[in-house]
């Protein structure tokens, strides 16, 4: 349980590599995750331009049905 304490820390020019590759990776999820979210909302937005044509066809049909 204390192994992680006692461990020796690594010399500052052998963690730097280990940091700025821990920030590339996080970097790349990160776009990665905003490509995905941006995706979705454009596909929602599609089927809710698709939703709402539906709906406006089916109130101009009722309106030629009630005139």
């Amino acid at each position: 349980m204390l192994l992680p304490l006692g461990a020796p820390a690594l010399p500052l020019d052998e963690a730097g590599k280990y940091v700025a590759g821990a920030y590339i990776v996080f970097m790349v999820l990160l776009v990665v995750y905003v490509a995905i979210m941006a995706a979705k909302l454009q596909r929602i937005e599609r089927e809710l331009r698709d939703v709402a044509a539906i709906a406006e066809d089916r109130k101009a049909e009722r309106e030629e049905v009630r005139a």
